[in-house]
């Protein structure tokens, strides 16, 4: 063991990337449960413990991490392998931000005291978080959030309540933001917190959305008392700090493997009504496939510039913009080509097989509002890459 995780088993970079990209494929193959393979929606943590466990044991929980804080140190061409072999292969992605986000945010922002306290239970997966950005009546507007933390001897006292945040029931902490100033601009009055949402006046209600899924909740603070070594960058900076992790989750969102499992659903569809062959569908087709490998080029642009140690600039929302969007318009055209079976929630029989039909449309629809709507996406690209003048 490191200081912080499992020890590498080699120096994964020395390795030529086929020579890598064969050992990661025949892992994935053999270990990864075949009942899990493609899942139509969000795993709980207990559906996919024992494989994210295995990982970690393994070392390979942060494969993009720099080794010495407990991660593979995958140079960037093979964390582009590891991730293609994940999706290839249909893993379900962990669900977890603090791998996903956290993890480097401490890694840039953090005290060495928190990074040592921190991020080893991330890590051993003991520590999973959901985020706490939206509020009620916010809308996209994050710089108008209203949950305020006040200072009380070595602690923060935080009231308020946050929405839309996914899995907060199946994880064991949140990240959030939170008012801590009155002067200047709204953006310069926020601070960045971590919770254990264990701690008393945490509430958690689900939210039951249109697939009859509950991934969704609704999370209220009262009088929730934070240590003041949860504050992660100085009092007032936060959305510093919160825009790094909104870059981190862009690049994510924006990674072609939402409409990738969309073309996947389509092409079977398609096949169970006969159409494969049929010239205004193959048209149709081909123009989304061109769509998503444009989409797959630029993606690999942005996650080399992003493990180089660059910052992600504003353009990063185009890939979100351009993923969410593509994928949208591949679960309509499923619904579509579906015919009367595109009304039926549920699996339907296509061919012989049952088809989860309207799961793709289910996902597409919120995937275009959360992590900043497609109109907070367009303003930002308007304003700040191509440097419009506001109307």
């Amino acid at each position: 063991m490191t200081s912080y995780g499992v020890a590498p088993e080699q120096d994964w970079n020395a390795l030529g990337n086929e020579e890598f990209r064969t050992l990661v494929r025949s892992d994935f193959e053999q270990h990864y449960p075949a009942h899990l393979r493609y899942p139509s929606r969000r795993l709980l943590w207990s559906e996919q413990d024992d494989w994210y466990l295995r990982m970690a044991r393994k070392g390979w929980i942060a494969p993009s991490w720099p080794v010495e804080f407990g991660g593979m140190g995958l140079a960037p061409a093979k964390l582009l392998i590891f991730l293609e072999e994940q999706e290839r292969w249909g893993i379900a992605r962990f669900q977890d931000h603090g791998i996903r986000m956290i993890g480097p945010v401490l890694i840039r922002y953090g005290t060495p005291a928190q990074q040592r306290r921190l991020l080893p239970p991330i890590l051993r997966c003991e520590q999973r978080y959901c985020q706490g950005y939206s509020e009620p009546e916010a809308g996209s507007d994050l710089a108008g959030l209203r949950t305020t933390a006040t200072p009380d001897g070595a602690d923060w006292v935080v009231d308020g309540t946050k929405i839309w945040t996914t899995m907060a029931y199946d994880v064991t902490h949140m990240f959030l933001l939170a008012r801590t100033g009155s002067a200047g601009a709204k953006q310069a009055q926020i601070s960045f917190f971590l919770l254990d949402l264990a701690m008393p006046g945490v509430t958690i209600r689900k939210i039951r959305d249109m697939a009859g899924e509950e991934e969704l909740c609704e999370v209220f603070l009262d009088r929730v008392r934070i240590p003041g070594d949860n504050l992660v960058g100085a009092v007032n900076q936060g959305w510093t700090v919160a825009k790094s992790v909104l870059g981190f989750e862009r690049i994510h969102v924006g990674s072609p493997a939402l409409p990738t499992s969309g073309l996947r659903l389509l092409e079977q569809v398609a096949g169970a009504r006969g159409l494969a062959d049929d010239t205004a569908f193959t048209d149709q087709i081909a123009g989304l496939r061109l769509d998503v490998e444009h989409l797959t080029a630029v993606y690999e642009e942005f996650a080399l510039r992003l493990e180089r140690g660059e910052e992600l600039g504003p353009d990063v929302s185009m890939l979100k913009l351009w993923a969410t969007e593509t994928f949208q318009r591949i679960a309509d055209l499923v619904i579509e080509v579906a015919g009367p079976a595109g009304g039926c929630a549920g699996a339907v029989e296509l061919g012989g097989e049952l088809v989860p039909v309207l799961s793709a449309y289910y996902r597409a629809k919120p995937s275009t509002i959360y992590g900043g709507s497609s109109e907070v996406q367009r303003n930002i690209i308007a304003k700040q890459v191509l440097k419009l003048p506001s109307a």
